[in-house]
């Protein structure tokens, strides 16, 4: 019996062992696996008293395994190789206790012990079959999560690259009208030199055409040059609120001091990054332009950024839908700003949540990682 349980403890090293291999798993090998262990179980009841061992039941553990695990074939195949152990042991095996004909009550001692070992063998096996069942049931869970999760960022990408390829081609489209636009603002100059009134118009009509036009470009540049760059938090919060003052003049805003340290904390950006917090400050001017606080505060390796509005706040029949395409609480909205926000921060290994606040209006929460910290450049 000392030697099925070194040989039991070896084969468990070599399992663990090849389980943290590179190699999947095939069925075969777990099959494998399972007739190894059925063998030892019965060699240990071999010498244990055979199928008179209240630990018979024992031979059911591999079954259960093979029925929760391998395909039919092989859960056959098991139950073909326990029915012969359980019917081999009924016949061949090791007494444990010889009875002695002539004392009655030796017998019955025999039978008080056999009755006890079956009931420990009861509890036993209720414990590890409901801890098995359990976790395989939350392995199952967990896949199917992962599943969902996998198939719902499938369809954002797609989503996604609809909406970059609609982008795209508006943008090439939008070039024809505004070189025509150009075009007949010159004319209309020159047809005109006389009249002051509509040179002024002609002048703002045409910053505005350049203006439009200068967009597009910096937005090609933009999908372009799209690398990420290493920089504080500070900075970068510094350098998207500027250009969002420019953006939205009508905005009033107070920026929280940042706690100690977190000015200094490092992340990755990217310009994509940077837009993604722009129409997040956007969303909370369309709101309420007035009143808008901003306060971050960091955490173990990320950092939130809190964005309060005093709009209306979220209406709780869309609070489920918010950040998914085409869905928007905004008139005139075209329902993308959140959905492209939502999408890039997860890229970057980041969230946005909004919530309704207490005070009134919408608290939007952008969790962002940090960069760990190099020893070497301490």
């Amino acid at each position: 019996m000392g030697s099925a349980l070194a040989g039991l403890a070896i084969l468990n090293l070599v399992t663990y062992a090849r389980l943290h291999s590179r190699w999947p798993v095939t069925e075969i090998e777990l099959f494998s696996q399972l007739c190894a262990d059925s063998v030892i179980f019965g060699f240990l009841l071999f010498n244990a008293g055979g199928a008179t061992n209240p630990f018979i039941f024992i031979l059911l553990i591999p079954l259960l395994s093979a029925a929760a695990t391998l395909s039919r074939r092989f859960v056959i195949l098991m139950a073909v190789v326990v029915i012969l152990l359980y019917t081999t042991l009924l016949q061949v095996y090791r007494p444990m206790v010889v009875a002695e004909q002539s004392h009655r009550h030796s017998i019955l001692n025999l039978f008080d012990l056999h009755v006890t070992g079956m009931w420990i063998n009861f509890l036993f096996t209720s414990v590890l079959v409901t801890w098995s069942i359990t976790q395989m049931q939350q392995a199952l869970k967990q896949r199917e999560q992962t599943l969902q999760q996998e198939r719902e960022r499938r369809i954002q990408d797609q989503q996604l690259l609809s909406l970059a390829t609609m982008a795209a081609g508006t943008a090439h489209e939008l070039g024809t009208p505004l070189s025509t636009m150009r075009i007949t603002l010159s004319e209309m100059a020159q047809d005109h030199p006389q009249d002051s009134t509509l040179q002024e118009d002609i002048e703002l009509m045409q910053e505005q055409v350049e203006r439009c036009s200068e967009r597009l470009q910096q937005l090609a540049r933009q999908v372009r040059d799209d690398t990420p760059c290493p920089s504080t938090f500070g900075t970068f919060l510094t350098q998207v609120l500027d250009e969002w003052s420019l953006m939205r003049p009508d905005a009033e805003f107070e920026l929280v001091p940042l706690p100690p340290g977190l000015s200094q904390a490092r992340l990755q950006t990217f310009i994509s990054l940077q837009q993604a917090l722009l129409n997040l400050l956007n969303n909370a001017a369309d709101a309420n332009p007035k009143g808008i606080e901003i306060s971050a505060e960091g955490e173990a390796s990320h950092l939130k950024l809190k964005i309060h509005d005093r709009g209306a706040g979220l209406p709780l029949e869309q609070a489920d839908q918010l950040g998914k395409p085409f869905v928007t609480t905004k008139g005139r909205g075209l329902g993308i700003g959140l959905f492209l926000t939502a999408t890039t921060l997860a890229q970057h290994q980041g969230e946005v949540r909004l919530y309704n606040h207490p005070e009134g209006g919408t608290l939007t929460e952008v969790r962002l990682p940090l960069l760990s910290e190099d020893p070497h450049h301490a």
